[in-house]
C-alpha cells in the first residue's frame, strides 16, 4: 500500500504573514535553513506560499525595496495543499497538476507540514517520479 503524506512529510512547517516584509519572509527563510514556507492569514488558513525563487525573480531582479514590498505583494493564485491522510500518490498528483515542487499539509485548517518532491520520491513509482520532475520542468 502506498505510504500517506503523513508518514512523508516534514512537519512543524512555520507561516509568514501576507503583511511582513520580504526581507523578514527571507530572515525566516534563511533562520529555518527552508527554500519555502507557507503564508498564512491570521485564522492560520494558507493562502499561498513564498520561495527563495519569488524573492529574487519577483523583487530584487526587479529593483523593488524588500523592506517595503511585503509577501502579499508578491501575489499567488489559490494555494495547493494536501491533508496527511491523503496518499502520496495523491500529493504527487497535485504537485504534477499544479506544477509545484511543495504542497503545505493541513490539517483541521492549519498547516501541519510540509510534504516535498523529495520527500514523495522516495515513497512511489520512480516514473511517476519523473513525470513530476517533467511538468515542473516545463512550468514557465
Amino acid at each position: 500500500m502506498a505510504a500517506n503524506v503523513r508518514e512523508v512529510m516534514t512537519s512543524g512547517a512555520e507561516c509568514i504573514g501576507p503583511q511582513q516584509t520580504v526581507t523578514e519572509a527571507a530572515q525566516r527563510l534563511a533562520e529555518l535553513d527552508v527554500g519555502a514556507m507557507p503564508v498564512c492569514g491570521e485564522d492560520e488558513q494558507v493562502q499561498g506560499m513564498i520561495t527563495d525563487r519569488d524573492i529574487v525573480v519577483k523583487v530584487l531582479a526587479q529593483g523593488k525595496n524588500p523592506s517595503s514590498t511585503t509577501v502579499a505583494d508578491l501575489g499567488g493564485g489559490e494555494p495547493a495543499t494536501i491533508g496527511p491522510d491523503d496518499s502520496a500518490d495523491d500529493a504527487l498528483r497535485t504537485m504534477t497538476d499544479r506544477k509545484v515542487r511543495r504542497l503545505p499539509v493541513v490539517e483541521d485548517g492549519k498547516v501541519i507540514g510540509i510534504v516535498s518532491q523529495a520527500d514523495i520520491a522516495t515513497h512511489v513509482d520512480e516514473e511517476k517520479v519523473g513525470e513530476l520532475v517533467k511538468a515542473i520542468s516545463a512550468a514557465p
